[in-house]
């Protein structure tokens, strides 16, 4: 099972351009449930022409037994489910076992998100601590702006080249998932961020005598990985922001929810998030729902 795990993995690489934050995800979802198979039999290799869906709900029901949080089994039940229809095309399997699986019901949790003044409040501080010149704190701002400007993915942003970011028109260019570009704007607060940001990456390269088409780098002017964009927003916010959890999606949802608020046509907020589907994007809509409630609640003499 090993080897099909790896060309399965491989594939999502390839073809869809998974993020690397992704493919570990499918990995351990994937092992873990090799693991559950090899139970009792460590020796014996695993057929997996003949895991059925009573198998995949055995180890579903492990998981509910061990409290696992219902997100995490749909993920898994989802990491499957590609599996055994990568199988199927590639002819291993005849049929996919785990599309018979009723995915678990996850609970709908509106996500906190930084409100318009939470978020222009935080990124000004950000730009003022910037303004001492500090050459990494300049990169860091810039990559918050951006964020928060364009609503991209973090494995997006970090992905960026120079070239890809056409600041004369204030719009960058986007690899997304599925090998699939889009034009997305941003505005003057991020294109100046990144102009103030841009000798610094020059000197960076310098100092260590390299090369690099890579928009943001690290200290060895290497490209960024999503992990450290992660701990960058995490330490920022720390300082500088409210007292709620934020991450680099918090921004895109930020992005996303400001916009509806302010009348942005759903279908257009859709193409700049990159969503093959409304549906995905319109789970936005209950942010802006919450905070009509918010201001009904206030304002009506009846509420």
């Amino acid at each position: 099972m090993d080897e099909l795990i790896e060309r399965f993995l491989g594939a999502l690489q390839s073809e869809r351009n998974a993020s690397p934050h992704t493919l570990r995800n499918y990995r351990s979802d994937l092992e873990q449930f090799r693991d559950f198979l090899k139970e009792g039999r460590p020796e014996e290799p695993v057929r997996v022409e003949a895991v059925d869906a009573m198998r995949i709900r055995d180890f579903l029901g492990r998981l509910f037994a061990r409290k696992i949080e219902k997100a995490s089994i749909a993920r898994k039940l989802a990491a499957l489910r590609s599996f055994f229809k990568f199988l199927c095309r590639e002819g291993t399997i005849a049929e996919n076992p785990a599309a018979q699986v009723a995915m678990p019901k996850r609970p709908q949790k509106l996500p906190r998100i930084m409100t318009e003044e939470e978020t222009n409040d935080f990124l000004n501080r950000v730009a003022r601590e910037s303004e001492a010149g500090r050459g990494f704190l300049m990169r860091d701002r810039a990559i918050l702006e951006l964020l928060y400007a364009s609503g991209l993915r973090v494995s997006e942003l970090v992905g960026l080249d120079v070239r890809a970011v056409q600041l004369n028109d204030g719009v960058v260019l986007v690899l997304g998932k599925g090998r699939k570009e889009r034009l997305v704007p941003f505005g003057s607060k991020a294109r100046n961020a990144l102009v103030n940001y841009l000798p610094v990456r020059e000197k960076v390269l310098a100092e260590n005598r390299t090369s690099s088409p890579a928009m943001f780098l690290n200290a060895k002017g290497r490209r960024l990985t999503t992990r450290s964009v992660h701990r960058i927003v995490r330490k920022y916010v720390r300082l500088y922001g409210p007292n709620v959890r934020v991450s680099p999606h918090s921004l895109r949802h930020a992005f996303a929810s400001h916009l509806l608020s302010e009348g942005a046509d759903l279908r257009a907020i859709q193409e700049m998030l990159g969503h093959a589907s409304l549906s995905t994007t319109q789970k936005y809509t209950q942010v802006s729902v919450r905070q009509l409630i918010e201001v009904y609640d206030k304002a009506h003499p009846k509420a």
